[in-house]
């Protein structure tokens, strides 16, 4: 079953499947660049309380996205010890 990047708590890895239709070309260009590609494993680093952005690490790199953009983003979790 397919989740969002935002559904993930810290210490969840998932594997990016796709954006959906909501996503402005804009940003899924610009998340692209950012290196957040469809088959990019993506680890979630914090997921702090209120709303507040959370962390997520790309291969060597760590970015901050909060709920208005990470929502679109639809990811495959992978099972805990992967």
């Amino acid at each position: 079953m397919n989740q969002t990047l935002w559904s993930l708590q810290a210490g969840d890895c998932c594997e990016i499947v796709g954006y959906d239709d909501a996503l402005a070309e804009k940003y899924r260009i610009r998340l692209m660049e950012f290196g957040f590609h469809v088959g990019e494993r993506v680890t979630c680093l914090h997921s702090l309380a209120f709303g507040a952005p959370k962390v997520y690490r790309v291969s060597n790199t760590v970015y901050s996205l909060d709920d208005e953009v990470a929502t679109h983003v639809l990811v495959r979790k992978e099972p805990a010890g992967e």
